[in-house]
């Protein structure tokens, strides 16, 4: 079932404020995708989802590589049968604030903050639609 991602149902975005591993799937330069596990938020007031990472990940390299207009990407958690996936087009940022507001926003999820990281950002993810069974 999709849905706007701004208007989440109660028990779709409490289990996104669960802790859960998540994947990210962005696309290479040659259109596969890439899966790779990561730590994921939700933020539907503001209508995106946070990634933070190495700005020399494959990851961010990949969104990088498909240009100032993004990539069209989606993040997913499972647990046993309860399921959610989002998706929209991410951007890479390294503005200070914003990549302190993804930090900020990762430990309160993961109950841990991560390791100092001078080549960190954020993956942005401007979100198009909600799916899921939570």
């Amino acid at each position: 079932m999709a849905f706007d991602p701004r208007s989440p149902a109660p028990g779709y975005l409490a289990f996104w404020r669960e802790r859960h591993l998540c994947t990210l799937t962005t696309p290479r330069p040659d259109g596969s995708p890439h899966v790779v596990p990561v730590g994921v938020t939700y933020d539907p007031g503001a209508g995106l989802a946070r990634v933070i990472a190495s700005g020399r990940s494959t990851k961010a390299l990949n969104v990088l590589a498909a240009g100032p207009d993004g990539a069209r990407v989606a993040v997913c958690q499972v647990e046993r049968r309860i399921w959610a996936t989002l998706e929209g087009v991410a951007t890479v940022c390294a503005d200070p604030d914003r990549v302190a507001e993804a930090v900020r926003r990762y430990t309160e999820r993961y109950s841990r903050t991560p390791s100092p990281n001078p080549d960190r950002i954020v993956i942005e993810i401007a979100l198009t639609r909600a799916m899921g069974n939570a």
